[in-house]
């Protein structure tokens, strides 16, 4: 029912963490992926990890938030793969952390840079292609129930989360009629390495927020990219998905 075999998606930030759960559920269901990341190391692993599996993946050199270096990558990606058919446009960090009104102008550009406009740079050429093609696809975004809660200490992170879920509902109204769904995955507290980083009152308060008293593992992210890389969700557009354990339902 999800065969992707005839799928090619990028996914950036794909050498680790939540792009790499994505990855994996990607290529079990015989999708090729193109992964995008800075890190050459984390790049190998990945694409020794993901071929171990048996997929089609390729790595590529890209910072998200040089339009040259998305451009570069993408070129690269339509020379390897010749096509592209999904785009999570997944990279992306915390930004600054502390009271918003003590922060420069110059740290609340860069966490916009890093978490909204590298999302409009990558799915530039993306779109570009799939209205060429006149095929459909699919742009999905990471945001965050951040988005939606908010973050004390952390309003750069919340902010440009929310400001990508305003962009989801714009995009899937513009491409719509071009059969390109837009979606946003809004993780709660999962295990990766940026989350684990984190305090230990930070981690406890995330459980007992959580109305399954859990935190996500990554494993638990690999069926949602899955779904919505695949045909099974052409008529959801303009969403925002929560995957949480309950995080947003259940008070503190």
């Amino acid at each position: 029912m999800f065969d992707l075999s005839e799928c090619v998606s990028i996914v950036t930030g794909g050498n680790g963490g939540l792009g790499l759960a994505y990855a994996r559920g990607l290529v079990k269901c015989n999708g090729k992926v193109a992964i995008w990341g800075r890190n050459p190391e984390k790049n190998d692993a990945a694409i020794e990890e993901l071929r171990s599996l048996g997929g089609d993946v390729e790595t590529f050199s890209c910072d998200v938030t040089s339009e040259e270096q998305v451009a570069t990558a993408f070129e690269k990606t339509i020379d390897r793969f010749g096509q592209v058919d999904v785009c999570f446009a997944n990279a992306g960090g915390g930004g600054f952390r502390g009271m918003s009104h003590t922060t420069s102008r110059q740290d609340w550009l860069a966490t916009i840079d890093l978490n909204l406009m590298s999302v409009v740079q990558t799915w530039a050429p993306v779109t570009e292609h799939l209205l060429a093609r006149k095929s459909g696809g699919k742009l999905i975004v990471t945001s965050s129930v951040a988005s939606i809660l908010g973050t004390g200490g952390a309003a750069g992170y919340s902010t440009t989360k929310a400001a990508v879920n305003g962009l989801v509902q714009a995009l899937a109204i513009e491409l719509g009629r071009a059969r390109i769904q837009v979606n946003a995955i809004l993780p709660g507290f999962i295990e990766t390495e940026m989350s684990l980083n984190t305090s230990t009152e930070f981690q406890q308060a995330a459980r007992r927020r959580s109305a399954s008293g859990q935190i996500g593992k990554l494993e638990d992210m690999e069926g949602i990219a899955v779904y919505m890389a695949s045909e099974h969700s052409n008529f959801m557009t303009g969403q925002s998905v929560i995957i949480d354990g309950g995080h947003t339902i259940h008070p503190m």
